[in-house]
């Protein structure tokens, strides 16, 4: 559990209780309301505390390898949260209330078992990195194709076989689609990356005598670094 004196020291900005095994947090830590960073990942908890949404400072918070199935409407209340780590969880859909969070830039949401997004997700106009690998999307997610802000996509390691094009995606930078059965790599503008099957050199699949040749796989980017980032 965590200690209480904790909750005593009110200047606090950076919070890291991975990895402890947490199930609960006590209603004092409302009294941190200069937290900027909170860290709650690796633990596990089944419902986010309520407590944390009354810390309204939050720029970064961490609630990846937990087994949280959604998230209460009261993360509304956070609106300076930046940057919102959610991957590894048990979330079926994503919470509508991610939606809410309007300066949310980055949004990781890997491993879960989504299968769409919602449409109010492009709302989040200043979202500029999203990552969905490891779910159960089955198509391209189409709310992705109205938001001409984001600058990357990955949708590494999930079901989708068509890909539509991506080249009306102007702040589009680097967008990533391998391990998927895909027949086609996603058309984008020039100077975008692609990571994927056919992404570089060939945009298509080569054929002869009708048969699919596979052309060696690019590497995956190595994934976000395990060091926390500080907020901006």
């Amino acid at each position: 559990r965590l200690p209480l004196h904790i909750c005593s020291f009110r200047e606090l900005v950076k919070l890291y209780l991975s990895d402890n095994n947490l199930n609960h947090l006590p209603p004092e830590l409302e009294q941190l309301q200069n937290l900027q960073i909170l860290a709650l990942d690796f633990n596990n908890f089944k419902a986010l505390p309520l407590v944390v949404c009354t810390l309204k400072q939050l720029c970064i918070l961490y609630l990846g390898n937990n087994k949280l199935c959604s998230l209460p409407l009261e993360l509304r209340l956070l609106q300076n949260l930046k940057t919102l780590w959610i991957e590894s969880n048990c979330l079926q859909c994503l919470p509508e209330v991610v939606c809410e969070l309007s300066l949310l830039k980055t949004l990781h949401a890997g491993s879960n078992a989504l299968r769409t997004l919602p449409t109010q997700l492009r709302c989040l106009q200043e979202l500029r990195t999203i990552w969905l690998s490891g779910n159960l999307l089955s198509e391209f997610p189409p709310v992705l194709l109205d938001m001409p802000f984001l600058e990357v996509i990955d949708v590494d390691r999930n079901s989708i076989r068509f890909f539509p094009s991506l080249a009306h995606l102007p702040g589009l930078k680097l967008v990533i689609y391998d391990h998927n059965p895909c027949r086609n790599a996603p058309k984008v503008a020039k100077g975008v990356r692609r990571v994927g099957r056919w992404s570089e050199e060939t945009p298509e699949p080569r054929k002869r005598s009708g048969a699919v040749i596979e052309i060696t796989l690019d590497e995956k980017p190595s994934p976000p670094p395990a060091a926390k980032p500080e907020p901006e």
